[in-house]
């Protein structure tokens, strides 16, 4: 129990695990040392404790940084740490003193607050299976203590008791002492386990009706992909390539309704820039004007934590992501395009003008949260009609560099001349097509130089997505077309066990939005060739419990740790939807039952009759060989087997002497008894029973079927 729980907190972060190895170690000698004069004494111990008070001051103050907790200069955390050590110090100290009852509850008390501690430390599902482990040994623990005790007033008062008996009893009585502590000891893990079972049970209707008091947010040990770069104000061209190399994940992305959207097609947006500087793209000052801080609305029925974006243009289109986000260093929140509406923890949320979001940097905390998305688009023939002129809020949109290199306009006019293109869509189209098939994709970052975009059109022609994406919207913007980069990722691979997207580093993705005045909406363009928009598929062994592994792990996020109360609604509206739909095939099922002809209604309750009577005789008649004809039509006989249970077959058999009139005066031992009764086989079956009583023995088949005969024939001679 002791050893469990510092290992789970070894597990959470709070020891480091070099600690826990030492401790584990010393408990192993503490163990040996039970019972022998080695052991710490009483006040020694004391003193121990004390002196403990002054090291755990000097270890929050000056030694936090050796726990593994992360951010050492903060000194929640330090104390924390600090915390856990003192724990650790005074269960040595425990373990290697002379205990009594009062200090094995003490060190049950800690341990206790060790998985208290670890528990609200650790958001791994690792937890749970050292939290099982741990209440597992602890019930075991606790109804060993209780009988320990027990044993040792029980003792007391048998043997002032059986002082005056004879040789025989008091030799019985050291069997006592070791026989049935065995198979006690054996019998505890099951029924710990069945306990444990009970318990769980009792408290998942609690656990489903109460939900979560803080929000779906919450801190992971451990920091947060502090290198995550390309998802800021400012990113240098060639960034986003430094994350494909690299499979941590990012989040994971449950869709409620997958039907009608191809992984091709799925986005996950994180952060557009609008302003080109020739090395690198940023937001503009009028983007960061137009930032504004989104309000946070609470409607009846929906729950708070609701932020509404924009309008949707199809209600029936709509997508609903629930996305698990691992803990980022950046603020951006991500997704589907376009998002209309988040509901999530947020303290605060900002939307710019370019559409993306932001919160506060969670660099230490994994947030869940909702987004419904309108990823509409108009229709490509409505789009090549659209020929109106922009305005003049949008003239960021076609800016470029003074000294961008002019072969860039003259690439663009040939590509779009070549496609034939007379409007501003198959312009777009012809541009990301000749991107496309004429350059290669590559994850080097070959391009460089004064201008890298020249460098990467003209010389290297290939490279990766941020490239690609870049010189389109170069190329457009040389021809009067407004359009923009977005930074994201890619759909990720699909997780059937989960039922949710896996989305990792490696799917990091650049791609184009343009601008359309007539529909006065954004569309999404991607000129990288197939292998940059190709998803990393893990297949094999490995592969597949990866899978399931992530699969427990999004249930262990969403319906332990994030379950608040609108997961609780969603669970009930879950729960209410597949109850109706049983009822629903029920009632169908018995409506197609009642059509059918009733030859075959007649045949199918002609057969279930007489299954059920073909299993009766059999159990009946398996009943009758085991116990006799008498016995076998007595409920719960199956329990009482002949003589295998030491207090039926001796009860039974003083009922049978009781009705001879044969009674045990209060001065007799259940031999004396059996001798003085004049039966031989009532002595036989006595010493029996003295052997399983007192001796703690168990008789074998061959008595046991014996013993039955015994009592058979005694109940015959009655009748």
């Amino acid at each position: 129990m002791i050893a469990v729980a510092t290992m789970a907190l070894v597990w959470a972060g709070a020891l480091h695990w070099i600690l826990g190895v030492i401790f584990c170690v010393s408990l192993v000698f503490s163990w040996r040392l039970e019972g022998t004069n080695w052991q710490l004494s009483e006040r020694t111990g004391l003193i121990l404790v004390l002196l403990s008070i002054p090291l755990f001051y000097l270890d929050w103050t000056y030694l936090g940084v050796l726990s593994s907790i992360p951010s050492e200069h903060d000194t929640t955390k330090a104390l924390v740490g600090a915390i856990a050590h003192l724990i650790v110090v005074l269960s040595g100290i425990k373990l290697f003193q002379t205990k009594g009852d009062r200090d094995w509850v003490f060190l049950y008390l800690i341990s206790f607050f060790e998985i208290l501690l670890a528990a609200g430390l650790s958001f791994s599902p690792i937890f749970l299976a050292s939290l099982t482990v741990y209440l597992v040994c602890a019930l075991s623990t606790v109804i060993a203590f209780e009988i320990r005790k027990a044993r040792r007033g029980l003792q007391k008062v048998e043997t002032r008791l059986l002082v005056s008996r004879d040789a025989l009893l008091l030799s019985k009585l050291g069997r006592l002492k070791n026989g049935p502590r065995n198979t006690e000891v054996k019998r505890l893990p099951v029924i710990s386990v069945a306990l444990l079972l009970l318990i769980a049970v009792l408290a998942l209707p609690l656990f489903l009706v109460a939900p979560r008091a803080g929000s779906a947010a919450f801190t992971r040990n451990g920091g947060g992909l502090s290198s995550f770069i390309g998802f800021s104000e400012n990113v240098q061209l060639g960034e986003i390539g430094t994350l494909k190399g690299n499979d941590q994940v990012v989040m994971h992305v449950r869709l409620e309704d997958t039907s009608g959207y191809q992984p091709r097609e799925l986005r996950w947006r994180g952060v557009a820039l609008d302003e080109f500087t020739g090395r690198a793209w940023k937001k503009s000052i009028e983007t960061r004007r137009s930032e504004r801080r989104v309000d946070e609305r609470c409607t009846t029925g929906t729950g708070c934590g609701v932020y509404p974006l924009d309008t949707a243009a199809s209600l029936h289109r709509l997508m609903t992501q629930t996305i698990f986000l691992e803990p980022l260093d950046t603020p951006v929140i991500f997704a589907a395009p376009r998002a209309v509406a988040v509901q999530g923890p947020f303290p605060f949320l900002r939307q710019d003008a370019e559409g993306s979001l932001q919160s506060r940097h969670h660099e230490f905390e994994r947030f869940i949260y909702r987004a419904v998305s309108d990823p509409t688009t108009p229709d490509p023939n409505v789009l090549r009609q659209d020929m109106r002129p922009f305005s003049s809020a949008f003239d960021r949109y076609v800016r470029l560099p003074d000294d961008l290199d002019p072969r860039i306009r003259g690439l663009a006019r040939t590509m779009i001349l070549n496609a034939q293109a007379h409007n501003f869509y198959d312009a777009a189209r012809a541009i990301e097509t000749g991107l496309r098939t004429q350059y290669g994709y590559s994850l080097q970052m070959r391009a460089g130089g004064a201008d890298p975009l020249a460098d990467f059109l003209f010389n290297v022609r290939s490279g990766h997505c941020e490239y690609f994406s870049t010189a389109m919207v170069v190329m457009l913007r040389s021809q009067g077309i407004p359009s923009r980069v977005v930074n994201g990722f890619l759909s990720g691979e699909y997780n059937e066990a989960a039922g949710a997207y896996t989305v990792r580093q490696s799917d990091a993705h650049s791609w184009v939005e343009v601008y359309f005045p007539e529909t006065n909406s954004w569309v999404t363009f991607d000129p990288t060739p197939a292998a940059g928009r190709a998803v990393a598929q893990h297949a094999g062994l490995s592969g597949l419990l990866g899978k399931y592994a992530e699969a427990f792990e999004l249930m262990w996020f969403q319906y332990v740790i994030g379950y608040d109360k609108q997961e609780q609604r969603s669970l009930a509206t879950s729960l209410n939807n597949r109850l109706f739909r049983y009822r629903r095939d029920v009632a169908d099922e018995l409506f197609a039952v009642s059509k059918m002809p009733a030859i075959n209604s007649r045949h199918v309750a002609i057969l279930s009759v007489s299954t059920i009577v073909l299993v009766l005789s059999i159990v009946l008649i398996r009943r009758i060989a085991r116990f006799g004809w008498r016995r076998a039509f007595i409920p719960g006989a199956s329990k009482a087997t002949a003589a295998s249970s030491s207090v039926e077959f001796y009860e039974r058999l003083t009922r049978l002497l009781a009705a001879r009139e044969l009674k045990r005066e209060p001065h007799q031992t259940p031999l004396e008894f059996a001798v003085a009764s004049g039966y031989g086989s009532v002595a036989s079956i006595t010493k029996a029973y003295n052997r399983v009583r007192f001796g703690g023995e168990a008789l074998s088949a061959f008595e046991v079927a014996q013993i039955g005969e015994w009592l058979n024939q005694l109940e015959r001679e009655d009748s």
